[in-house]
């Protein structure tokens, strides 16, 4: 019986040791050399921060505090009774982030903090019904929002706690949002 290998069995050994260890190889190198990001998350993710449960009132004048929507996870934006285009942008986007949501769109509300006093146009408060039109002149809810540029750059998205959670950038991607509030309805055992 002779030692010697032909050349061709010699390249198929290499080779399917090669295709043993390549995925050894590979896994080594994708766990020490990438990095991911490390969040899955569209929203900038906010420090722990409830919001105040102050005395408020909606633009008919009724009593409102944020804690009556305890339960419900909320989409907050702040804007002038004014409302310029952005706002109106920033309102279709939470009314159609909400309708996607199936089964789920009875656990989200549409919180519209109103600055400035004043009442938005009549058009507006039929094209957004269902929305809650508060105003917050003054109030330490207005007060709590932490904000890079100005506040009404951005979307805000309140846990069924009180707790404020995502802050969504000027321009946000609708779809992007939703994704976001799919996830959390998904493992939230509360709202």
């Amino acid at each position: 019986m002779s030692n010697d290998v032909p050349p061709q069995s010699r390249k198929t050994l290499w080779l399917v040791a090669a295709v043993c260890i390549a995925p050894f190889v590979a896994s080594f190198a994708a766990y020490y050399f990438y990095q991911p990001e490390g969040r899955v998350n569209y929203g900038e993710l906010m420090a722990d921060k409830q919001l105040p449960d102050a005395t408020l009132k909606l633009v008919d004048g009724s009593a409102f505090s944020l804690a009556q929507l305890r339960g419900k996870w909320l989409f907050v934006t702040v804007d002038d009774a004014a409302c310029d285009a952005y706002c109106e942008k920033k309102l279709w986007q939470i009314r159609q982030v909400r309708k996607t949501q199936g089964k789920y769109p009875e656990r989200i509300e549409r919180v519209w903090l109103i600055t400035g006093g004043g009442q938005p146009a009549e058009r507006l408060r039929s094209e957004f019904e269902g929305t809650w039109l508060v105003n917050v002149e003054g109030s330490a809810v207005l007060e709590a929002l932490p904000h890079a540029g100005a506040r009404t750059d951005h979307i805000y998205l309140v846990d069924p706690l009180g707790n404020l959670v995502l802050r969504y950038p000027r321009e946000a991607d609708p779809s992007r949002m939703k994704n976001d509030l799919n996830r959390l309805l998904r493992v939230s055992r509360i709202g």
